[in-house]
């Protein structure tokens, strides 16, 4: 029995075994062999055994995922049945008498080195469908497996060095109760991901692959950040209670589920919920959610080999705006670049990928991209009440150059006879410091702030908050942080124009309190974080915590702010 310390990134108690996400090792070495028939024939039982396992998750990925997720698994079985590769490999194992993987990694090498210097992209697709495949046969010539959760059919606890957001959307929720990784932090993606599933997660342990093997009985402590390995039968019982205790008081928060937030003094602000994928909508529905802060729109484009089309983009967002039934949905235009990658678009590696070349810089220059989402977006608004926003605005000339082209689109949607909302407020998020230095200028010229605290506090702080080295620097509660945040509200409410959060701040407890008195007209969260954050609110008087909010700015430390936050409210 072990245990391991880490930061609770998504509340609960996860018990069941460990399934390692890791990576396993396929290194090939060159053998001479004897037997070059029964060589051949250990190669198809691998081929057969690689084309079994293909058709299974093909078959899987066309009714959770899409015909188009599963076109992918079947252009991996077409390799696989190809004689042009398949022939030279069992050729190679006869003729020079070595070793199946070699003659396969060796192959199929030169086939990936051939198709990647055409200047044709069907054939560069075709090189990487050749390397994942190859790398299935290989591990199963090694008996080795490659890891796969969507194929899990047993209750288990993921165990990865990290989750990309990827993975992480691929996690089967049936059987995935919870993760524990070793790098991250609250707010990188993937524990973002995990509140939206609303399954318990640890980040950040900086040990959990090295200490934790498959089939390990794991304790995933959400509340705490504690990662229990192999635990005694008394510490599951106690953890049993701990989660049935959990349960009980979720219970007593959806009470609240069809009640307005309004503080104890009768103020109003609207609970919203950050979503990933129109299949959230489930969790922010059931969770009592007033509307939609952030829709991150980028989860369209990523774990495909293209970019989406333009009707698939307006089917999605035509099925959350009728979802939401008139409730306000704020969609972020994508926001590509930092830590989400898109491989078919070859974009050049960065130095410093987070102040790069990502969001609406990328969109401003890739403009067929940018288009054709905000069409999809303009056909979609007669469906809801749609507000669109734009990520990682750094200067008014920016907001400018996207508002004309989304009201180029808008002008010839309806030259073309197609119905426009004539009501669609555009906004931008805050989350570069230069920006929240310029709200007032800013509040002239938009309808609405949404800050990004995620980015908005690494920036401010020049701490990267994916390292955890630096993680002592990631301060949401940092007096330089809150009067940024209080010049943003401000500037908003001198225009009559309204500003939201949707960073993860924005569901945070000992920050709530101080948000409120600032004036912030909607916190947006993750969904199984909306109900906790209505009980709170309802206890809170809005005039108290002004006069807290007014004090905790003048103080020096993030420490002396915590300290006000829990003698005012007694958290």
């Amino acid at each position: 029995m072990s245990k391991l310390i880490g930061i609770a990134a998504s509340s609960g108690i996860a018990i069941a075994k460990a399934y390692r996400l890791v990576e396993p090792d396929l290194t090939v070495e060159k053998k001479e062999i004897e037997d070059s028939a029964a060589e051949v024939l250990r190669f198809q039982d691998a081929l057969n055994k690689a084309k079994a396992e293909l058709e299974k998750i093909r078959d899987r990925a066309g009714k959770e995922l899409g015909q188009d997720k599963a076109a992918i698994f079947e252009a991996h079985l077409l390799v696989l049945s190809d004689p042009e590769l398949i022939a030279p490999i069992e050729d190679k194992v006869k003729t020079e008498k070595v070793n199946a993987e070699y003659a396969l990694k060796e192959t199929s090498d030169m086939f990936v080195s051939m198709f990647e210097q055409m200047d044709n992209e069907y054939m560069q697709e075709r090189a990487a469908d050749i390397r994942d495949v190859t790398k299935r046969v290989i591990s199963h010539l090694l008996g080795v497996q490659i890891p796969n959760p969507s194929m899990v059919t047993e209750e288990v606890i993921v165990v990865a060095e990290d989750l990309t957001p990827s993975d992480t959307a691929q996690l089967n929720r049936t059987y995935v109760k919870g993760f524990t990784t070793d790098i991250g932090g609250r707010t990188s993606h993937s524990a973002i991901m995990a509140r939206s599933m609303e399954i318990p997660a640890v980040v950040g342990t900086k040990a959990a692959t090295s200490e934790i093997s498959n089939g390990d009985l794991v304790i995933v402590d959400g509340l705490t950040g504690e990662v229990h390995i192999n635990p005694s039968a008394e510490l599951v019982e106690k953890y049993q209670k701990i989660s049935s205790d959990f349960e009980a008081q979720k219970a007593e928060w959806a009470k609240l589920v069809n009640e307005p937030t309004v503080s104890a003094d009768g103020h109003h602000v609207e609970l919203a919920a950050n979503i990933g994928t129109p299949k959230d909508l489930k969790g922010v529905k059931e969770n009592g959610g007033e509307g939609i802060g952030l829709y991150r729109t980028e989860f369209l484009y990523m774990d495909r080999d293209q970019l989406p089309t333009e009707e698939e983009q307006f089917t999605a967002y035509k099925a959350i705006l009728e979802g939401m039934e008139g409730k306000p949905v704020v969609v972020r235009t994508l926001d590509i670049g930092g830590d989400k990658e898109l491989p078919y678009l070859n974009l050049p590696k960065e130095m410093n990928p987070f102040l790069g070349f990502r969001a609406i810089r990328l969109c401003l220059e890739e403009q067929d991209i940018f288009r054709t989402q905000l069409r999809a977006l303009l056909r979609a608004s007669i469906h809801g009440n749609l507000k669109i926003m734009f990520p990682m605005i750094a200067t008014l000339v920016e907001f400018r150059e996207a508002k004309a082209i989304l009201e180029e689109e808008k002008q010839l949607l309806i030259n073309e006879g197609i119905a426009v909302s004539k009501d669609i407020e555009l906004g931008i998020m805050v989350e570069i410091p230069s920006t929240a230095v310029m709200a007032e200028q800013f509040a002239k010229e938009v309808d609405f702030f949404s800050i990004g605290t995620n980015d908005l506090i690494q920036y401010t702080m020049a701490a990267d908050r994916m390292n955890e080295r630096v993680s002592y620097l990631y301060q949401p509660y940092s007096p330089a942080i809150l009067r940024l945040v209080k010049m943003v509200i401000e500037a908003a409410h001198k225009e009559g124009k309204w500003a939201g959060m949707c960073g993860e701040m924005a569901g945070d407890e000992t920050a709530i309190p101080i948000l409120l008195g600032l004036g912030l007209d909607e916190f947006s969260m993750s969904a199984t974080s909306i109900l906790k954050a209505r009980s709170l609110i309802r206890h809170l008087n809005k005039a108290e915590m002004g006069q807290l909010a007014e004090s905790v700015l003048s103080l020096s430390t993030t420490e002396e702010v915590i300290e006000a936050v829990n003698s005012a409210i007694k958290l």
